[in-house]
């Protein structure tokens, strides 16, 4: 459909919208500058992954266009555990580990939102402030009697764990209760009057809607984004070595420049629309390349997608980093660097220890794995001996081993007398 507001229509041409609602209601909403929304960021980790950036760019057009955007933390529900999506309970963490996850994950946000205490500011909130609050038999009495059992276990989330036989806690059971119970006090309290979430958020959105209405609130809104996975069917953000965390000492700004170089070639066009600021005839340009040139783009994506992330110095760094150790043949200095004590080297490291070592690799086992397929490379040359050993003799004359997992991915072990970073 043709939307008025300019946050919806930047939405839908970039690929973010997947369901809503009532459309007609938000793009009035959203044209009057009027919209309110919301997303929840459960504190399950110390860093948010690549999965989530697609809801924060979300949260970025939202206040581009001249609506509100609130980021909310997570600090009451991720001490219950979100069930969508998963086959088993997760793990209880304690509220220490809860507020050292909530430390990192705010770090990213500052990028992306301008936060302020004027109309159109982004401002950001954690459910604990509520939730730790409530008082159990007032909540049953207030809110709980405008839940439907019937309609709770229709709910994917609840629904497929139960048909494959996977057991559910009475606490987990309780999520949707608690994520719909935000979005009437968020509307309370800052005037929240949208929640925007991954498709597979749906049921548990429009729970919040449909309880808004039974409590009173003025109309809500929710809005979701499709599921996002590669041309080839992989689901976004995983590699070899595990999630493209957003936070720079868990994936380094090279490491991501290189994740966004990796793209399939079919997924170019659409990456640039939902993960860069490029206006749309650029990324019409970029997308129609082909052949060799294609490459281009991916780089034009790496290099947009880094400084939106990290920042202009750290992608123009890893561009330049990238294109000197491929294009230049140079070893780039400013690949990512793990300190290693002079002693351990001294003594011999074996080759498979190096490559775990490095984060190349997750175990022993992938390591040989990697050998047998001549994935791993020691100072560009081929590892064909998993028993083999690092010594001081394998130094380059800057002072470093070079580890290089296929093509693209490349570690340096730097010996220190005292090491600092291991």
């Amino acid at each position: 459909m043709s939307f008025k507001s300019e946050f919806l229509r930047t939405l839908d041409e970039r690929g973010f919208v997947h369901q809503c609602s009532d459309f007609a209601g938000l793009d009035a909403l959203a044209q009057k500058h009027q919209a309110v929304g919301y997303i929840g960021f459960d504190c399950t980790a110390v860093s948010l992954h690549i999965g989530s950036l697609i809801q924060i760019m979300m949260l970025y057009w939202l206040q581009q266009s001249g609506n509100k955007a609130v980021a909310l933390m997570g600090g009451g529900t991720t001490r219950v555990g979100d069930p969508s999506g998963r086959d088993q309970s997760r793990r209880l963490l304690s509220l220490d580990e809860i507020e050292a996850n909530k430390d990192g994950i705010k770090q990213v946000f500052a990028r992306f939102l301008r936060f302020g205490n004027g109309k159109s500011d982004a401002i950001m909130l954690d459910n604990a402030e509520w939730l730790t609050k409530l008082n159990y038999i007032d909540f049953l009495r207030d809110v709980g009697r405008h839940f439907s059992v019937n309609r709770m276990l229709a709910m994917d989330s609840v629904k497929l764990r139960l048909e494959r036989d996977q057991e559910m806690s009475f606490i987990e059971f309780n999520y949707m209760c608690l994520q719909a119970y935000d979005f009437v006090e968020l509307s309370r309290r800052v005037g929240c009057n949208l929640q925007m979430g991954g498709s597979d958020q749906w049921g548990n959105i429009i729970t919040g809607v449909d309880l808004g209405r039974r409590m009173g609130t003025p109309q809500l809104y929710a809005l979701t984004t499709p599921l996002l996975t590669t041309a080839s069917g992989a689901k976004m953000g995983k590699t070899a070595a595990g999630a493209v965390w957003l936070n720079a000492e868990l994936f380094s700004p090279y490491d991501y420049w290189q994740f966004w170089r990796n793209t399939e070639d079919a997924d170019v066009g659409r990456f640039l629309r939902l993960f860069t600021l490029l206006p749309l005839d650029e990324i019409a340009r970029l997308q129609a390349l082909n052949g060799a040139e294609i490459n281009e783009a991916k780089k034009t994506l790496a290099t947009e997608a880094t400084r939106l992330l990290h920042g202009e110095k750290a992608a123009i760094e890893a561009a330049k980093t990238a294109r000197e150790t491929f294009e230049e043949g140079a070893l780039a200095q400013s690949l990512p660097t793990v300190e290693l004590p002079r002693a351990e080297l001294d003594a011999g490291l074996g080759v498979l220890t190096a490559f775990v070592r490095a984060g190349l690799v997750t175990s022993n086992g992938e390591a040989r794995r990697q050998i047998k397929g001549g994935g791993l490379r020691l100072n560009d040359v081929p590892v064909i001996d998993e028993r083999a050993m690092l010594r001081p003799s394998d130094l380059s004359p800057e002072g470093v081993v070079k580890l290089s997992l296929g093509r693209k991915r490349h570690v340096l072990l730097k010996p220190v007398s005292r090491a600092s970073g291991v």
